[in-house]
């Protein structure tokens, strides 16, 4: 199959040659490759990173709690 591509962002087309080039492969090897693994078909497991670092873990809060379901809550005027 064969396909066309096109407004390929500069800074993923820039990876896609760096690779091909460093890898002493063809530009549609590697862009076919990371097609295969942004699918999950290259056989290996991506390993997800978690955020946890950044953004924390949620933690429970009763005063967080109800000010979201106050936020939550319809008022059924508004959807006439």
């Amino acid at each position: 199959m064969q396909y066309t591509l096109r407004n390929v962002p500069d800074a993923i087309d820039a990876l896609l040659r760096r690779r091909a080039r460093e890898e002493g492969k063809s530009l549609n090897e590697v862009a076919v490759e990371a097609l295969k693994r942004g699918l999950g078909l290259a056989g290996e497991l991506m390993k997800n990173r978690s955020l946890d670092d950044v953004a924390g873990k949620w933690q429970r809060d009763r005063a967080t709690d109800e000010v979201l379901a106050d936020q939550r809550r319809i008022d059924p005027d508004l959807w006439r």
